[in-house]
């Protein structure tokens, strides 16, 4: 900045000369000089206050902007903050194989206590108490009174108890955020969900994990952020399954049993369209397992998988499918049926002491259901070969259906495969498996003769397994099982319209201490529809179950299971799509008459 002097010499000099006073020069500047510094200053603080006036503008503007914010924003409870990774409360849906849900989630409310925030604890208490009969008024006031800082009151709340504890007003009773797992066809399906619980919680959230089923089958998969929500898609229509369960219930009174289960299965991809087993439960509201007792007791228990029992002489037709596939026999040959067949110090015995010998032909075996006759073909085929069949068709391990229970549910056969092992399990005694294992037995056998895989996933093609048996092999197997029902012990199962075919077993059902129980079956009809183009097998089990329709009570699986595997069909099999047979008469059985 230039100075300008108070006195320039030029000036003075000039006003000396024309007779000014040089003095008035010098006031003039300095005049001059206060007032530029002067409007310097002003200039300096009206910069000023324009800075400070913007600073103020943006901090009112930025105060304004948040609480506007929050006064548009839900309000929600205060959350207590903690370290550790998030909480994935996110769960897919599980839908039947139309899309229909089977299981998803809802979102709820869960209720905690803060006692240091309450104001009347002996109101909360009490009203608490009122809300839900199930708590002790005196405990909550205790853990209210004493050292506890927090305490959950309820994981799950209705927005009806949400309310009611809303109308208490105390400060100190806060509600979190919870996703729960819901169910909306209640024990529909119960046993093949499984259910779900919550593992990690916090108080904004709660992680639901699966407990049972193909809910912790399938956990991973369900809770995987990276499927983007994409339901699980099961094997599983939920009409069909509500109509077996329907007629299986039924049918469970009915016949007096203790339980009951049911299997209908896609014979050519292995596809499980229905899997009921009775008692069952509410995955809604799970109950909590046995501690003490026989497991079978508890309505948790899956009959139709963990379920390992004698199988009786379904497992004939597998003796005799064998036989047939190694050459030894055809379905006319004739075989030794005489009984009592003795063997050692043992003695094979018919139903009720019958004896169907001297001779039957292989059909008539099966027809009959003759344990000698059976009997009599496993011991040509040999024991190491007959245990190597079962194992081709799935008996000597788990089946490997997509559920946590089926490792558990191994089969039960002697690790000494003597001769009357050999015997014993040619009609189904002396080993034990589950009616899944039977149905995809079955399956197996009558498709085609291809092994099938049982599943509880859609599948939208069919893939060719090992081949266990001829085409041939597996009709003839088809059209011996046609004449049980047409002319055998399973009269009971014919449908009109849909050619059922299918093979009963009443095994006794063991003590816990050794030996069989006299008056305690295990009844089950395995069959297969239509026949002539086999699509689906259906295994329905009864436990002790008696038909007391008559003057002395009848338990073999021809009076008992096999009545409501029938009704199983006739209700089913439209559902399914398929369309009644229509028989045609045999024309060359008419004969013309006069009056």
């Amino acid at each position: 900045m230039i100075r300008t002097p108070l006195r320039p010499l030029a000036r003075i000099l000039r006003a000396r000369e024309t007779g000014e006073n040089p003095d008035a020069i010098e006031a003039e500047n300095l005049r001059l000089r206060h007032e530029a510094q002067r409007d310097r200053a002003r200039m300096q603080a009206e910069g000023r206050l324009l800075v400070l006036s913007v600073f103020f503008f943006c901090a009112f503007g930025v105060v304004g902007a948040r609480m506007g914010l929050m006064a548009a924003s839900v309000p929600e409870e205060p959350r207590v903050q903690a370290g550790g990774t998030a909480i994935v409360a996110q769960r897919a849906d599980i839908v039947d194989r139309n899309g229909r849900v089977l299981a998803t989630n809802m979102f709820t409310h869960s209720l905690y206590a803060q006692p240091p925030l309450m104001i009347d604890k002996e109101k909360a208490a009490r009203e608490l108490a009122k809300i839900f009969p199930e708590l002790d008024e005196q405990k909550l006031l205790k853990d209210f009174t004493g050292k506890r800082k927090f305490l959950w009151i309820r994981k799950k709340l209705s927005p009806e108890q949400k309310q009611a504890v809303h109308d208490i007003g105390d400060p100190g009773l806060l509600f979190g955020p919870r996703e729960m797992r819901l169910y909306p066809n209640g024990s529909l399906a119960a046993h093949i969900l499984g259910g779900a619980s919550f593992g990690r919680e916090g108080v904004h959230s709660a992680e639901v994990i699966g407990v049972a089923g193909v809910e912790r089958a399938f956990d991973d998969y369900l809770r995987d952020p990276a499927e983007e929500g994409r339901p699980l898609q099961l094997s599983i229509d939920l009409t069909v399954q509500s109509a077996v369960r329907e007629v299986l219930y039924g049918g469970m009174k009915l016949m007096n049993a203790k339980g009951a289960a049911a299997v209908l299965m896609d014979v050519h991809t292995g596809e499980v369209l229905s899997m009921v087993s009775l008692p069952d439960f509410d995955p809604n509201d799970r109950p909590p397992p046995l501690l003490k007792g026989d497991p079978a007791d508890s309505p948790l228990f899956n009959r139709a998988l963990q379920g390992v029992y004698e199988l009786g002489s379904t497992f004939k037709i597998f003796t005799v499918s064998q036989a047939m596939e190694m050459g030894m026999v055809r379905p006319e040959t004739m075989v030794d049926a005489n009984a009592p067949m003795k063997w050692g110090r043992f003695k094979i015995h018919e139903f009720q002491n019958h004896n169907y010998g001297p001779l039957l032909s292989v059909t008539d075996v099966i027809v009959k259901s003759s344990n000698v006759g059976t009997a009599k073909i496993a011991l040509r085929i040999g024991g190491e070969r007959q245990k190597a069949f079962l194992g081709e068709l799935g008996f000597l391990q788990p089946t490997p259906i997509e559920m946590v229970e089926a490792p558990g549910a191994a089969p039960i056969y002697p690790g000494n495969w003597s001769e009357i092992t050999t015997i014993t399990a040619s009609y189904g005694h002396g080993i034990a498996a589950s009616p899944m294992h039977l149905a995809a037995a079955y399956s197996s056998l009558l498709n085609g003769g291809t092994r099938v895989v049982p599943t509880l996933l859609r599948r939208n093609t069919v893939e060719k397994g090992k081949r266990i048996v001829s085409e041939e092999t597996s009709r003839a197997a088809r059209e011996m099982l046609r004449q049980v029902v047409v002319r055998g012990t399973a009269s009971f199962g014919a449908v009109a319209g849909y050619e059922v075919a299918g093979k009963t077993g009443t095994a006794n059902k063991p003590k816990g201490n050794g030996g069989y129980y006299q008056d305690k079956n295990v009844n089950t009809f395995a069959s297969v529809f239509p026949a002539s183009d086999p699509k689906y097998v259906l295994i329905v089990t009864m436990d002790e179950a008696s038909d007391t329709s008559g003057d002395e009570p009848r338990r073999t699986a021809g009076w008992t299971a096999v009545p409501v595997a029938a009704e199983v069909i006739r209700r089913a099999a439209p559902l399914l799509g398929l369309a009644p047979i229509i028989e045609t008469p045999d024309l060359t059985a008419v004969r013309h008459t006069s009056n």
